[in-house]
């Protein structure tokens, strides 16, 4: 048995765009429908969705025949958590709030077995190596592995330069709604100062050779963004997808006088 390839990781670094959908209802069923959509790419949300290891190893097993790469976030860079999703089968992690370069060096240690980082060894206990089954897993495990850090505060974007330059990382994701809020517009991603930050942290990242993305559910903004050469882009959340078809459903038989307006938003 051989190591899955992290198809992903290589688009990226092959400069293709990759368009992706946020998974949060934390629901095997929901990940699964999403998986046949056409999406390149499903992140599972273990920040702000009620995800687990649990949770996410059985959204990895419903994803598994799908043509659709699935990139987790845990809920805050820490080592232990990053070793337990590696270890039910992820390759691909987006790890939120990384504001220095020595906090995504760390993340680059804990997603790699020693001498070059510190991952746990305990393959035999890991539906990552299919419990011993892929042969050589530990020497081939860390040439799989694609990291993807989050710039989402004006501290991250001080040192993004830095971030982005970090040996192993693969990409750094701008948070709009968090990065809004960092530089004093809370609840406005579009602000015009806020989009200037992301082109500009667009240009940074890939001036490093890195990939750049983003998550925004505005076409035309997402367009923009792709446009200015982010490659790993979501466009759509699944819980406000559903929300909004139900709404737009219900409203259509009750009539516009009864229609509650939907709050914009272009993220989450």
């Amino acid at each position: 048995m051989q190591i899955p390839h992290n198809t992903f990781r290589d688009a990226l670094r092959a400069g293709q765009a990759q368009i992706g959908c946020w998974v949060g209802f934390a629901d095997t069923g929901v990940a699964e429908a999403l998986a046949g959509c056409g999406f390149d790419w499903l992140l599972l949300d273990g920040e702000h969705g009620p995800n687990n290891p649990r949770t996410v190893l059985d959204q990895l097993r419903a994803l598994a025949p799908y043509p659709v790469q699935a990139v987790v976030r845990p809920v805050q860079a820490d080592v232990a958590l990053v070793k337990q999703y590696l270890d039910v089968g992820a390759q691909t992690l987006l790890i939120p709030m990384v504001d220095t370069p020595e906090q995504a060096a760390l993340m680059v240690q804990a997603m790699r077995y020693a001498p070059d980082g510190i991952r746990g060894m305990g393959a035999a206990l890991a539906r990552a190596s299919r419990w011993n089954q892929i042969e050589d897993y530990v020497h081939h495990a860390n040439d799989q592995m694609c990291l993807l850090v989050q710039a989402e505060t004006t501290l991250a974007l001080k040192n993004l330069h830095a971030i982005a330059h970090t040996e192993h990382v693969d990409g750094v994701f701008f948070g709009p709604a968090d990065l809004s809020a960092s530089m004093g517009f809370r609840g406005q991603p579009n602000h015009p100062e806020v989009q200037k930050a992301i082109l500009d942290g667009i240009a940074t990242v890939r001036a490093a050779g890195k990939a750049a993305g983003i998550l925004m559910t505005d076409k035309k903004l997402a367009q923009i963004y792709l446009d200015a050469g982010a490659l790993f882009v979501a466009v759509g959340v699944d819980t406000t997808l559903l929300v909004r078809a139900a709404t737009d459903l219900a409203q259509s038989f009750r009539g516009p006088d009864s229609a509650k307006p939907l709050r914009q938003s272009t993220g989450y």
